[in-house]
């Protein structure tokens, strides 16, 4: 009963555009279907007039204490750095980066992990799956690659290696 929008058609407004604000419906409308109605619009609880405030204060109690629903993240950014996880596209400064998909792998934990120290060895098991040390230099190799690609072609280098540990992704402070 809103001036130009209905309920219904705000929270699925809403839900299209990705806000995941908790919605609880006030309504005098009471049928089953108006309630499933309103949930699958994206209505997390409906609530029938009359109420006793008393449950709507409960009501709204428990849609706080819910966990919040965090957008997925779908791009990733250091720097000057892009990497967009949907369209599997790399960009630095505009500039289209080609990679072959164990580089992209290794850039997305690199940057999902900016500005840690990340071991040869996190490296092996969460780009490569391996549960062991394979004794290769498989991972040198790859940041070698990498860092051609993303760091030799531009003034401020974001790949950096820490001797005798590993490698850490972040722009020079």
């Amino acid at each position: 009963m809103l001036p130009g929008l209905d309920g219904l058609a705000l929270v699925r407004a809403l839900r299209a555009a990705g806000t995941m604000t908790p919605v609880l419906f006030l309504t005098a409308l009471s049928g089953v279907d108006d309630r499933v109605e309103g949930l699958d619009a994206g209505g997390d609880d409906y609530l029938v007039k009359p109420f006793a405030f008393s449950e709507l204060m409960a009501r709204v109690h428990a849609l706080g204490r819910r966990p919040h629903v965090q957008a997925e993240v779908t791009k990733l950014r250091v720097h000057d750095l892009e990497l967009d996880l949907i369209r599997r596209r790399v960009e630095r400064k505009g500039q289209v980066i080609d990679l072959q998909p164990k580089e992209f792998k290794l850039l997305e934990y690199l940057m999902r992990n900016e500005s840690r120290v990340v071991t040869r060895t996190m490296l092996l098991e969460r780009v490569w799956g391996f549960n062991f040390d394979p004794k290769t230099s498989v991972v040198d190799t790859h940041i070698s690659r990498l860092r051609a690609k993303i760091d030799k072609p531009f003034d401020v280098p974001l790949l950096h290696t820490i001797r005798n540990t590993g490698y850490s992704l972040h722009a020079p402070s």
